[in-house]
């Protein structure tokens, strides 16, 4: 029997169990449906189940400004000239009437002065930029001291610290293209971090710049790179971010209910779909606000950018500073070999800078290797339960930071009375010191948080309240944990050491062991010693204190 594709349809339409017909947004989405599954892929989608929890909202802030991003940049585009053929400034603004400036300069000038609403556009552009680098350092911040990036989300954690990288160098690119005093500076700043790179250092900036330093390419090459390349790269990280997220599901927090098996939470529709949405107007509104009150990069300040010239208070956005501190911190120290000089003062801040990104970046596996766990985590951790890690990750801050103070010594020593040189000095100790002090410090306390909450599983919660028993001696009165509070101090895992075998085999030879399985029973017994972890109490313990307990007086 052939079956009648008309037929078919008009069956498939009686059989929907509408009371009324169709209205035509209901018709529109059956002509979805009939053509990509809408109802399917709706019914598949709309109920998934979103952990509600404040710390997820970080990632939706970097969502969210790198949207703004997205809208103010294409804005800013339709009036910016990308070119720096020099031409006589005739706008609005006074101070800087009849001087020659390249055209890319003259066009914000006239985005800032002359276009409706330009200037707001380029203050909401800069913040909603400066959110989207600290929005995505905090979010990762948080997916590493909660271990999200563990199996199965490694492609995440890549993803997203991709995109902060590329966020942080297309910031920089972004703040240059106005080609005034400030953005001049740092391009010079690049350029002489290329200019150490022995032997293709030269080659490479007349390839930038298209000649000598500044040339007339830099800034078309900029705009190109700033508003199409990059940006390309990060909307197909954030789609595979996105997808993979989809795919993998929240992580949640440990608690009641709450498995590696499971999720629990709002579903995406109604609810989680009304909060995401309010949470983005008002995201775009805060920064909004702070555009329209808060000053940022007044490039008509500085005035045009001259290679003579240097401008005062020249310090790049906060998240490239840490760049210019290890430049600052680093001696000037020069070799010369045979008739060429090797800048080390400049070659050495260049090789460090993507190494404090690549240790962060690739962590990960560098974890994975060391426990030698293949299996999935949809439960975060509480970071006090892998003090190791957390010290870590300290210590990487702390590192940041005093490089972002190394970069901006000139304005701390002007705004504390402070001498220069010795926050120089004081800079380029700690930046050896602090991170291994931060580590030991940030270890002891999560050691000191972990044997607490052994001793409240144990114990029980301190009441505060004192009872004298008949014999004299004073005690103090604990509170039973309910089910629930046991469960979330003890939802995770404990990793044992690896032991080495013995030096000799049953036959009495010696034992050939490489470098590489020495290192990982060195690092586990590191990560997951006496030293490192603070074993949960077991099950005879558990109720032996229990039995205790019982024998309290109340």
């Amino acid at each position: 029997m052939r079956a009648l594709p008309g037929h078919r349809q008009r069956d498939r339409e009686d059989d929907s169990g509408r009371a009324t017909p169709a209205g035509k947004g209901e018709k529109l989405a059956d002509w979805f449906d009939g053509r990509v599954g809408l109802y399917k892929a709706a019914k598949a989608n709309l109920r998934k189940v979103f952990p509600d929890h404040w710390s997820f909202l970080i990632g939706e802030i970097a969502l969210y400004t790198f949207v703004i991003i997205i809208l103010t940049g294409v804005y800013l585009t339709l009036f910016f000239e990308p070119a720096m053929r020099d031409v006589v400034y005739h706008g609005r603004w006074t101070p800087l009437q009849g001087i020659r400036m390249s055209q890319a300069y003259e066009s914000t000038l006239h985005i800032s002065f002359d276009v409706r609403g330009g200037l707001l556009m380029r203050q909401v552009h800069h913040w909603a930029a400066i959110l989207f680098i600290a929005s995505m350092l905090l979010h990762m911040m948080r997916t590493f001291f909660n271990g999200v990036f563990r199996k199965p989300r490694e492609i995440n954690w890549l993803s997203g610290a991709g995109l902060l990288i590329l966020g942080m160098f297309d910031g920089f690119m972004g703040y240059s293209l106005p080609d005034d005093l400030l953005s001049g500076t740092g391009l010079r700043f690049m350029e002489g971090a290329i200019l150490s790179i022995p032997v293709v250092g030269t080659y490479l900036s007349f390839f930038f710049f298209g000649g000598e330093f500044p040339g007339t390419s830099i800034v078309p090459r900029l705009f190109t790179v700033h508003v199409l390349l990059i940006p390309g790269i990060m909307l197909g990280l954030l789609a595979l971010h996105m997808i993979l997220l989809v795919y993998h599901k929240h992580t949640h927090h440990p608690g009641p209910g709450r498995t590696n098996m499971n999720i629990v939470g709002p579903p995406l529709w109604p609810v989680y779909v009304a909060k995401s949405g309010g949470f983005f107007f008002l995201v775009y509104g805060v920064t909004t606000l702070m555009s329209g009150i808060a000053q940022i990069n007044p490039v008509w300040a500085y005035g045009p950018y001259r290679p003579d010239q240097v401008s005062t208070d020249a310090q790049p956005d906060w998240y490239m500073g840490f760049s210019e501190g290890l430049i600052r911190l680093m001696p000037g120290w020069e070799i010369n070999l045979w008739g060429h000089t090797l800048v080390l003062g400049v070659l050495i801040p260049f090789m460090i800078f993507p190494m404090v990104l690549l240790v962060i970046w690739m962590y990960p596996f560098l974890e994975a290797w060391v426990t030698g766990d293949k299996s999935e985590h949809h439960l975060n951790q509480r970071p006090r339960n892998a003090p190791t890690r957390t010290a870590f990750g300290v210590a990487w801050i702390t590192l940041y930071a005093i490089l972002l103070i190394g970069g901006g010594n000139d304005l701390v020593a002007t705004h504390f009375h402070l001498s220069i040189n010795a926050i120089t000095w004081a800079c380029r100790i700690g930046f050896f010191v602090a991170p291994v002090v931060a580590f030991i410090i940030t270890k002891r306390i999560c050691l000191g948080l972990q044997w607490r909450d052994r001793q409240k599983l144990l114990h029980g919660r301190e009441t505060g309240i004192i009872q004298r028993l008949p014999h004299g001696e004073y005690v103090e009165l604990h509170e039973p944990l309910s089910p629930a509070e046991r469960y979330t101090l003890t939802a995770y895992e404990q990793y044992e050491p690896t032991e080495l075998p013995p030096a000799v085999d049953e036959g009495g030879v010696a034992r050939r062991l490489s470098r590489k399985e020495k290192l990982r029973a060195w690092l586990t017994c590191f990560y997951f010693g006496a030293g490192g972890q603070v074993s949960k109490p077991s099950k005879e313990e558990f109720q032996e204190h229990q039995h205790e307990e019982e024998r309290q007086p109340q």
